[in-house]
């Protein structure tokens, strides 16, 4: 059995201008620059990711311009649309139904920032949040909640990382059907599946730079969208069986802290780093582990950290 101990830390960052996101950003800044292309650090490319960034979230320009002003680094700008961002994938299990939307965000645990942040840059939002201010998955203060995974289909093009769209579909839609009709005009630069929650409805769509958004058969997703799954595909991430199991399972905490869905170390070091569990209609959030869990709200946000053994056998 090999274990790993990963730290997870809850931060209030109001509208970001008041210097505690500044403080938490800065101390990241290092190990994230390097993720920004070569396109990105020239005038040019910054020009264009920000033009890019202004013609399709232009209700989040004078966030970005906050948050970028107070990092004071030539680069910051570029980096924060996520416009230039080299590719990354995760492998990721959600559902949504019912008013809830489970989730298991995997990755090498050395790659994920683990910073659950409460905001309110335009509204009051709670998240699991990556690349500073970017979101793996989070909810609104209207009920609406939503998650990503990885499509698992090596394409790029120009287009947004989707952590950013998850952070700007949250911040302006009410509802999985407003949310839905934003999807279709923002272009995503690696193929990924967003699954979505609201009080009334829930759904999953495929999107990526080389498809028009597709909604999927059922609000299920893992790591693959339309396209037949390759023998070696499916030996490498199980998509399709971590899939067939959570469609048996539904919204089960305990089904996804158990294989397959609960993914154990492969050879790449990435496992299941948290389980999320979003009840956006209560404004509630609960993130598990083997043991333990660590509940967040609108009502009641707590900051503070949780050192966690992430489970699974080598």
């Amino acid at each position: 059995m090999r274990q790993q101990r990963k730290t997870f830390r809850a931060i209030e960052v109001g509208d970001g201008g008041d210097g505690r996101w500044a403080a938490y950003a800065r101390g990241l800044w290092q190990e994230m620059e390097g993720l920004l292309t070569e396109e990105g650090r020239t005038a040019e490319g910054a020009d264009r990711v920000r033009a890019l960034f202004r013609a399709h979230m232009p209700e989040l320009v004078p966030v970005l311009d906050r948050l970028a002003g107070q990092l004071d680094r030539p680069e910051a700008e570029a980096f924060l649309t996520h416009a230039a961002l080299r590719p990354f994938s995760q492998g990721c299990t959600q559902i949504g139904g019912n008013g809830t939307l489970l989730r298991n965000y995997d990755l090498r645990p050395d790659q994920c920032e683990g910073t659950i942040v409460s905001s309110c840059l335009l509204r009051p939002v709670i998240g699991m949040q990556d690349l500073l201010w970017g979101l793996l998955d989070g909810m609104n203060d209207a009920g609406l909640a939503v998650s990503l995974t990885w499509g698992g289909r090596s394409v790029y093009g120009r287009g947004f990382a989707i952590l950013i769209l998850v952070r700007y579909l949250l911040e302006r839609c009410d509802t999985v059907d407003e949310a839905v009709d934003r999807v279709r005009f923002l272009p995503v630069a690696v193929p990924q599946n967003l699954t979505l929650v609201d009080p009334k409805k829930a759904m999953t769509v495929f999107v990526g730079p080389d498809i028009s958004p597709t909604v999927a058969p059922d609000a299920c997703a893992a790591n693959h969208q339309h396209l037949p799954v390759t023998d070696e595909q499916e030996r490498a991430m199980r998509t399709q069986e971590r899939l067939r199991a959570i469609r048996a399972a539904g919204a089960d905490v305990a089904a996804m802290l158990r294989p397959p869905l609960y993914r154990s170390v492969d050879e790449h070091g990435s496992r299941t780093l948290y389980t999320a569990r979003y009840q956006p209609i209560e404004g509630r959030v609960t993130y598990y582990w083997p043991g333990e869990s660590w509940q967040q709200s609108f009502g009641d946000f707590a900051p503070g950290s949780r050192t966690v053994t992430l489970g699974g056998a080598g």
